[in-house]
């Protein structure tokens, strides 16, 4: 059996601590992997104002959302818009919470696993996908009303808040080509 810090998933190797999970510090190539690439931007840096608007938002949107709910739809709307800079981040950031693996590793296939979720995860996860990917230009009355039963509605406007943010965080990174695997996990809580 192979020892699950050697399993690899959508970020690489996992290791044995969340601590190790941070790939090398130079862009030197040790280990045959390609260079990591440049960042198109430092976005804090050229627009600070509306980086700092976004912590406050971030926080006020964490608000009265469970955390480990909150990291798996950060996750969710992560692999959606495919931002490895999230991916990393908040994989990392749930697994020193105190999340499974194998949790992080099925969630984007969550419809085939979902006796590894609670039916509020389930509601959760589901809206994460209506508001993330808006194809039919609205989030489907039958997933708004499964979230509804799940949630209160203060709960529910705070979720909604939740996703609307990391799917702005997420923009902010692939626009700029954010470099993952640097992260340390609680970074920037």
């Amino acid at each position: 059996m192979i020892p699950p810090w050697k399993w690899t998933i959508l970020l690489g190797c996992l290791a044995r601590r969340v601590e190790d999970m941070s790939t090398q510090t130079s862009t030197e190539n040790t280990v045959g992997y390609v260079p990591e690439h440049t960042p198109r931007m430092q976005f804090a840096q050229h627009a600070p104002e509306v980086y700092k608007a976004m912590i406050r938002l971030d926080a006020a949107a964490r608000q009265g959302v469970d955390p480990t709910l909150y990291e798996l739809v950060k996750i969710r709307a992560s692999q959606l818009n495919h931002c490895a800079f999230c991916l990393d981040m908040h994989t990392k950031d749930a697994l020193a919470a105190g999340e499974r693996v194998e949790r992080i590793v099925q969630l984007s296939a969550w419809e085939e696993s979902r006796h590894f979720y609670t039916a509020k995860e389930l509601a959760a996860i589901e809206l994460t996908e209506a508001v993330t990917v808006l194809t039919d230009g609205f989030v489907p009355d039958e997933v708004y009303e499964r979230a509804a039963k799940q949630f209160e509605e203060a709960e529910l406007a705070q979720l909604i808040a939740a996703i609307t943010v990391i799917n702005a965080w997420n923009r902010i990174g692939v626009t700029t080509r954010m470099v993952p695997g640097h992260y340390q996990s609680g970074q920037h809580k």
